[in-house]
């Protein structure tokens, strides 16, 4: 299991909009979506549900697209696009002021406070985290509805795309997850 440093945010980057490049894990990485088989990925009921949830995504979030995404047997890559132009309004998060105060701070005010808890580092990621975490609340609730045991980490990874080269390289990486599968057991995100 990866081991997330504890401010895993870009300082220079409101998450408000951008490409990125997106992977999220079952907890422990239990085979909850499916198996491969023959370089074949056949998806659980709940598998099938998360990739209906990226099918739709502009339906919930008309800010959001995902163009490309893989379920795997653990875990989801997702290319995740943030349209700043669409987005309803820039995210605030409450912090707190020198004195201890609560207030509204925007995500790089409180990107540079120093000692910031595991949950502010999340808030930080604006709608690139509200994404995400309404896509794996979806899939959780499926799970819970059906009585099928079910669990996410807490956390993500996520990586901003910066230009052409990457996405092609994050595009093909994704394309071939499914058939490097069996060819490294002990895959790695």
């Amino acid at each position: 299991m990866p081991q997330f440093p504890k401010n895993i945010r870009a300082q220079w980057h409101n998450y408000n909009g951008g490409l990125y490049f997106v992977t999220f894990c079952t907890k422990n990485r239990e085979h909850y979506l499916g198996e491969i088989s023959d370089g074949k990925m056949s998806l659980t009921d709940v598998g099938k549900f998360a990739d209906e949830q990226f099918r739709n995504v502009t339906e919930h979030y008309p800010y959001a697209e995902i163009p490309l995404w893989v379920v795997m047997p653990d875990h989801i890559h997702a290319i995740v696009i943030i349209d700043n132009d669409k987005i309803p309004y820039e995210r605030r998060i409450v912090g707190f002021d020198s004195v201890g105060s609560r207030r509204a701070t925007t995500p790089q005010e409180q990107n540079q406070q120093s000692n910031m808890s595991p949950r502010e580092i999340a808030n930080m990621q604006g709608w690139m985290s509200v994404v995400i975490g309404g896509i794996k609340s979806s899939i959780t609730k499926y799970a819970n509805s059906n009585a099928i045991p079910f669990s996410w980490q807490s956390r993500f990874y996520d990586h901003i795309i910066r230009d052409s080269d990457e996405m092609n390289s994050i595009a093909e990486y994704i394309e071939n997850n499914v058939a490097q599968w069996e060819c490294d057991s002990d895959e790695k995100i």
